[in-house]
């Protein structure tokens, strides 16, 4: 760029946002409501020296807009705005800050922390309220104006349904940075996920959606890299637009590495979403830095103490809280999400921190603007929506009070299953969560896919820690211990750590096998942390966000030692995919249906009867059956299914426990399909039982059964263990 491009200035239009190539030059537009002026700043080819500045020159409801006639893909530029500096009002303008685009989709060059980068002079008396005049350019990344030109040829999405969706939550570095099949300079990258050996093995799972850790343009926290730490995991965004340049080959063809990547996946039939941070930047605080949305309106874009406009709600516990009440940042952040599924081609998101999605300055309303926009978007409303529905602000925990077509992660699956297998959780804790946690979703025509069931995520133990650490082990993050999660559901099964007992070991496989098998076979979303399936560890480290090394990555060498654990997931998910009671999209009644004589599921005690009364509120009741009938209604038409009957036995009691099958039909026999102290079930003949025979479950196992039986009058003598009493219910 040795020529001006000021005699090619145009007035452009104030739509699309963002820098906009039409093929014959490109549109620059940007929000800012109460900026007086604003400098469009290009760059050379490597984002190093700044080579003109050019004033918008058109303001159009809110919008600073220019157009540029010859420039297009590849243009290195960034923004300065000029406005009131008046921190006490809100306003944090200062024109010697290089600001990012905040519709930017693709950058070039890495944040280097320097004083420079701050809107006040850090020391100075006064503190954030003085104004700092260096030029903080030399310091920044730069945004590129993006060809988003791709050939998808014939991918597209498998549109997996949701009563049929297995997730699987991993990290693009993590999962490959150790990949034997990954091509050195593939590892970490899209490009490495995209590998086919890679996408073979999460296919051959049996998972069907990945759900990827936060790829948006992220920052690395300068306290972090002070300690020779980094944000690993992500949730630190500064570009709700662009890929983050540490996940690409090349930076410059960000959109197309990645739209690669989502076209491989879905050629194989497997669903994209992604964990976004819609909830707050990475400019932290007012002694934060100043790099995009500070800059260009403060006031607009975050929560600001109404009384004290200097200070920010901090509802995210990182320093700020984007401001979902403005119309223009709703719309940033809809845009965003309508750009990663019209142009990007994902197939949904789960929102980091939900709760502050929906919070008006009156508190959370799940009719909040950003939830409505949602919901009437024809875009939006089409693609998987998940919601963490908790944060630290005022009424954070909103668990099942997000709307229709809303789906959340169920923290309370997550602690009664944990609870129940280490034997501090009774029968009636953790029942309700088995069958899609009615008490908690059904309700507004929710189904039981609403609840996003899940063992372990990122956040917390792995399984295999879950079961081998009674407590965290995180000084490698430099805080002395004092993060992360105290009080974990956790058992080490009578050691701390790796143990060469072969007893304990043997428990501790048995309980993820447990714990795995609970989670593919209740009713809801599964959710699976990669890695989980042979035993990933990360040695006790319960919050490893800033570990980007072994802790956190991938060894791939356990899913050799631990094969028979991978096969066992294997099975579980085939299980799941085959029995579809396992998987119903409607909420099963414990109350028989008179028009269809029958009971969609029944609580079986060891004796082979219903549940009574005194069982569901006995704290000792640690063993018992779901007896799940296949013949249920399936769809809204009241009609049989023809589904098989199975029946799943939880046996959370230490020691072998005598359970009689239900049912007299001397015609009827329960198969054996799953019994987790026999990690591989014998190969060659059926282990089948009659109707009312005994089985011996092992102490802290589950089983299931499927029956067969030969007529419909067999089915009925098998499925009903005999007639319900006053005294008998369903469980709390």
């Amino acid at each position: 760029m040795s020529r001006s491009f000021s005699s090619q200035l145009r007035e452009g239009l104030p739509y699309p946002r963002g820098a906009f190539w039409d093929g014959q030059g490109t549109n620059f537009a940007l929000f800012s409501a109460n900026a007086t002026k604003v400098e469009l700043c290009l760059f050379d080819a490597d984002g190093q020296k700044e080579i003109e500045r050019i004033e918008l020159p058109e303001y159009t409801d809110e919008i600073w807009h220019g157009y540029l006639v010859d420039v297009g893909p590849g243009t290195v530029y960034g923004y300065r705005v000029y406005g009131p500096y008046e921190p006490e009002a809100g306003h944090r303008f200062n024109p010697n800050k290089l600001l990012i685009d905040p519709y930017a989709r693709e950058f070039v060059g890495e944040l280097r922390w320097d004083h420079a980068l701050f809107g006040y002079t850090i020391g100075a008396e006064g503190d954030d309220l003085t104004f700092d005049e260096r030029d903080s350019a030399p310091f920044m990344p730069k945004c590129v104006v993006a060809d988003s030109t791709f050939d998808w040829k014939q991918s597209v999405s498998p549109l997996v349904p949701w009563d049929r969706t297995i997730i699987y939550e991993t990290h693009v570095r993590g999962y490959t940075k150790q990949h034997p099949q990954v091509p050195e300079e593939l590892r970490g990258t899209f490009a490495g996920l995209a590998v086919p050996d890679v996408i073979k093995y999460i296919k051959s799972l049996g998972v069907t959606t990945v759900e990827l850790l936060p790829i948006h343009a992220f920052v690395n926290d300068s306290l972090l890299l002070d300690k020779g730490l980094t944000n690993y995991w992500g949730y630190n965004s500064i570009g709700f637009f662009a890929p983050d340049p540490r996940y690409l080959i090349d930076p410059r063809r960000g959109v197309q590495e990645f739209k690669e990547m989502v076209a491989r996946f879905h050629d194989a039939g497997l669903e994209v979403i992604l964990d976004v941070v819609y909830n707050h930047t990475a400019e932290g605080n007012e002694r934060g830095a100043t790099l995009c949305f500070k800059g260009v309106d403060n006031a607009s874009y975050y929560r600001l103490m109404p009384e004290q406009k200097r200070y920010y709600i901090n509802d995210t516990g990182t320093g700020n809280t984007l401001n979902l009440s403005h119309p223009r940042v709703i719309q940033m952040v809809t845009d965003s999400l309508r750009f990663w599924v019209n142009e990007m081609h994902v197939d949904g998101f789960r929102f980091d921190l939900g709760t502050i999605l929906a919070r008006e300055p009156n508190g959370f309303d799940n009719q909040s603007g950003f939830l409505k926009a949602c919901s009437q978007d024809p875009v939006l409303s089409r693609v998987k929506l998940i919601a963490e529905p908790w944060d630290c602000g005022p009424g954070g925990y909103q668990v099942g009070e997000f709307p229709p077509g809303w789906a959340e992660w169920n923290d309370q699956y997550r602690d009664a299953v944990r609870d129940f297998w280490r034997g501090e959780a009774s029968a009636g804790k953790v029942a309700p969560r088995l069958y899609g946690s009615a008490d908690i979703f059904n309700k507004f025509g929710r189904r039981p896919y609403a609840s996003i069931n899940f063992i372990t995520a990122h956040d917390g133990f792995t399984l295999a820690d879950l079961v081998s650490y009674n407590e965290r082990h995180n000084e490698a993050n430099l805080e002395h211990n004092k993060d992360g999660h105290e009080h974990n559901r956790s058992w080490n099964c009578g050691a701390e750590g790796p143990t060469d007992d072969e007893g304990i070991n043997a428990l501790r496989g048995r309980q993820m096998r447990n714990l795995l098998a609970t989670l593919l076979l209740s009713q809801g979303t599964p959710m699976l942390l990669a890695g989980d399936e042979f035993g990933r560890t990360q040695h006790g480290n319960n919050n490893a966000y800033c570990q980007d090394n072994d802790i956190s990555w991938v060894d791939w060498s356990l899913a050799e030692k631990n094969e028979t654990l991978l096969r066992f997931v294997q099975q579980m998910t085939a299980l799941r995919t085959k029995f579809a009671i396992l998987r119903r999209n409607r909420f099963l009644s414990a109350e028989e249906d008179p028009r269809l004589g029958l009971k969609e599921i029944t609580w079986i005690n060891a004796s082979g009867k219903e549940m009574e009364v005194e069982q569901w509120t006995d704290d000792g009741m640690l063993c018992f059956g779901m007896l799940l009938d296949g013949r249920a209604q399936a769809t809204g038409l009241r009609q049989r299914a023809h589904d098989t009957a199975l029946l799943i036995v939880l046996n959370a009691f230490h020691d072998l426990v005598e359970f009689t099958l239900p049912g007299d039909s001397p015609d009827a026999r329960w198969t054996l399909l799953i019994d987790t102290n026999l990690p591989d079930l014998p190969t060659g003949r059926k282990a089948v039982f009659t109707t009312g025979e005994a089985y011996g479950v092992t102490g802290r196992s589950l089983l299931v059964f499927s029956l067969e039986a030969p007529s419909e009058n067999a089915i009925d003598r098998a499925v009903k263990p005999g007639k319900k009493s006053a005294q008998q219910i369903a469980p709390p």
